[in-house]
């Protein structure tokens, strides 16, 4: 059966997709603190939450308590953050594919340390993205990956997180590659657009962060 997970955590609910959207219709969900009071705002039941749930008043936690959702308490002092003992989770049921809302607009401490989770989903199976309703981001490992175009999201940018990426071809682009070399700090490949309705990215080795950008 395949499997498709998405988590939700406290960031600003204005940033957050409409969780109810019909592509959405497929996945099981789960909370990070406050993302479980908001999913739960919108009348969707998390089969799994994980937090200290410092972000949620006494009103909120009661309702998250009176809906018996699943909860994994932890204390506020602790060595992981709620959205990585949740991915940590969430990937050890080896999803298909693992969306997380709800980590960028705010605090850019969490928003920095989300993207660094993606690596937590390098070399495995899960395709594992950070959505708002303005960014699609994700880690590509080597290899070489179609792209369809998406209206929502006409700006395509890359950058190395690795110290660099070597055999960087974009294919299908306004602005096309061609076996480059993609250094980390370099702002090379920023603001591409997609040309065609398929385009491709291909390298042969290094990690890029693909961020796909509404404006």
């Amino acid at each position: 059966m395949v499997v498709k997970l998405a988590i939700v955590a406290g960031g600003p609910e204005t940033l957050i997709p409409d969780l109810l959207d019909p592509k959405y219709e497929n996945f099981q969900w789960i909370g990070a603190d406050r993302g479980t009071f908001v999913l739960l705002s919108k009348n969707i039941k998390p089969i799994k939450a994980f937090g200290d749930f410092d972000s949620v008043s006494k009103v909120e936690y009661h309702v998250i308590a009176e809906q018996a959702v699943d909860c994994e308490t932890f204390p506020c002092e602790k060595d992981k953050t709620d959205l990585e003992l949740a991915i940590d989770w969430a990937l050890a049921k080896k999803p298909q594919q693992l969306l997380i809302f709800g980590v960028t607009g705010g605090r850019q401490d969490h928003a920095l340390s989300a993207v660094y989770l993606l690596l937590k989903a390098s070399r495995k199976a899960t395709r594992m993205q950070l959505v708002d309703k303005k960014n699609s981001i994700e880690l590509l490992d080597s290899g070489i990956y179609h792209l369809e175009k998406e209206p929502n999201y006409p700006y395509l940018s890359f950058l190395a997180i690795s110290g660099k990426v070597t055999g960087l071809t974009l294919r299908g682009v306004k602005y096309p590659l061609h076996d480059a070399e993609l250094v980390l700090g370099s702002s090379l490949c920023i603001s591409n657009e997609q040309a065609s309705n398929v385009s491709s990215v291909s390298f042969a080795s290094g990690l890029l962060l693909m961020m796909r950008c509404s404006d």
